[in-house]
């Protein structure tokens, strides 16, 4: 990628709890939490996971929904309107991942192969959940 071409900066995801959520991305799906202490002690609104070094997921709390005013209509965008993210990792952390949520008990669709998506078919994907219920897409390429 050069530098100047368009990049999926973050995703906002509503959750019930924070702490909780940033603790299942840290543990299951091995993210590393950002600005997670400045969230606990009233510094920042809400936590951060970071997907990568250009990407990250913001935790907002569901209680924050109804401040949501800059744009009409981002109120009611509070629960799940986005049917799922998919996060492409290489084949090792792949593997990982799916070990991962399995110890932690996160159940898991079945793996699915060749299914299409950025960067063409992907050799393996599969589906789980977060503890808010957010669908989530893991797949490799390689």
């Amino acid at each position: 990628m050069t530098d100047n071409t368009t990049r999926l900066d973050h995703i906002v995801l509503w959750v019930r709890d924070p702490l909780a959520s940033a603790g299942f991305y840290e543990k299951s799906v091995g993210m590393e939490p950002v600005r997670l202490t400045d969230f606990s002690v009233g510094e920042a609104p809400f936590p951060s996971v970071r997907v990568n070094e250009e990407t990250i997921l913001d935790l907002m709390p569901l209680a924050m929904a109804e401040r949501m005013t800059m744009l009409p209509g981002a109120v009611e965008s509070s629960g799940h309107p986005v049917n799922h993210v998919c996060l492409s990792l290489p084949a090792d952390r792949f593997d990982a991942l799916r070990s991962r949520l399995q110890e932690q008990s996160v159940p898991v669709t079945d793996l699915s192969h060749d299914s299409f998506g950025a960067r063409g078919l992907a050799r393996r994907s599969f589906y789980f959940r977060d503890p808010d219920g957010n669908v989530f897409e893991a797949r490799h390429y390689d």
